[in-house]
């Protein structure tokens, strides 16, 4: 038995099936830089010296 795939029933690996998937990469490819920049900011707001 054959299946859409060409394969004989092979399962699909998990990370192919999440890579083959364009709203989660959209998803990823928003909200990671955003994590990244948000923590850049803080760090960058953390470390300016008190003034006295």
């Amino acid at each position: 038995m054959v299946d859409d795939q060409g394969g004989k029933g092979d399962k699909i690996p998990f990370m192919q099936q999440l890579l083959d998937n364009p709203f989660l990469l959209l998803c990823i490819g928003i909200v990671m830089p955003t994590v990244f920049y948000l923590i850049w900011g803080i760090m960058e707001v953390i470390s300016i010296p008190l003034a006295n």
